[in-house]
């Protein structure tokens, strides 16, 4: 068998296994897996005609494939809507890319190829020039994400209607403190509420752009308003809260670094929580202080209860 062939069996089987994943519930795996093979589609496309044993055509129906991907992984870390990526779409893909040497038909969905980019699944290492992190380590690179156009607005939702006997939480977003506050480009926060395997119990929030830094904060000043009576919340759940900015010369918004809440710190008044290192650990496994500096998130919450 050649190194191509055993290439596709290999991305082939990463399919499968992540639309199985997906059909499980399983959403965590489910990206993980979606977005590792859409970066190793990536590398194949990116390579040299010396290297590759695909001709251009293929190249961009596994650019194509690798679009697909990376539109069911955002799919389901959002709300999902009328317009979201399915995975039975998804599942019609799974002939195309077993037989990528000879699949010569129109690519049934009117996609772009994904532009030449870095596409950093989670968990891998790249040789990136990476950024220095405040206690001066070498920071580890978190997957690409985008923003949608005009997003700088964010994505906040309103206060759910009140239930008897129990509370909605407001989160006020005051400040971060950050070393290099004053050079991040277009900063927000990205919140979510997960459970204890990192599922999404919530839809995820982004608060607007924020545009006032002061020193070694960037203020907010935005209430949150938590999708989910706190009663409803289960055993082990978290909040958490993802700082990202844009990084004009790679292209791409980057995740610096999170901070969360767990259920024993839902309590009216002011709280301030400490940053981790990226990536994102929704399951709180392995955690990594981004600083020895003193530098927190800074958050008011407010309990509404009839």
């Amino acid at each position: 068998m050649t190194d191509i062939n055993k290439m596709i069996q290999k991305w082939h089987a990463s399919f499968k296994k992540g639309t199985d994943f997906d059909s499980w519930g399983q959403l965590v795996e489910a990206i993980d897996e979606y977005q590792i093979l859409a970066r190793h589609l990536q590398k194949e496309v990116q390579s040299t005609a010396s290297s590759s044993e695909l001709s251009e055509d293929q190249k961009k129906t596994l650019s194509k494939i690798a679009t697909c991907l990376e539109l069911r992984s955002t799919a389901l870390q959002t709300t999902q809507s009328q317009e979201a990526f399915k995975l039975e779409d998804l599942k019609t893909l799974e002939p195309i890319l077993k037989n990528i040497l000879s699949y010569n038909k129109d690519f049934p969905f009117d996609v772009q190829p994904v532009p030449i980019r870095k596409i950093l699944a989670p968990g891998e290492e790249e040789n990136l020039e990476f950024e220095e992190e405040e206690d001066g380590g070498a920071g580890t690179p978190d997957f690409f994400t985008t923003r949608v156009p005009g997003a700088v607005e964010g994505t906040l939702l309103p206060r759910l209607p009140s239930e008897p006997g129990m509370a909605l939480l407001t989160i006020k977003i005051e400040k971060i403190g950050l070393k290099d506050a004053g050079q991040c480009i277009d900063p927000y926060l990205t919140v979510s509420v997960k459970d204890i395997n990192g599922v999404d119990l919530t839809p995820v929030q982004d608060t607007p752009v924020a545009t006032r830094k002061e020193d070694t904060y960037i203020h907010f000043a935005v209430d949150v308003e938590i999708q989910k009576h706190i009663e409803k919340l289960p055993k082990g759940a978290a909040i958490f809260f993802e700082f990202k900015h844009y990084k004009p010369k790679k292209k791409f918004t980057s995740t610096k670094c999170f901070a969360f809440m767990e259920m024993d710190e839902i309590k009216a008044g002011e709280i301030v929580i400490e940053l981790y290192k990226k990536p994102t650990d929704f399951k709180r496994k392995k955690l990594h202080l981004l600083t020895r500096k003193p530098l927190y998130l800074h958050l008011h919450q407010t309990l509404h209860k009839e």
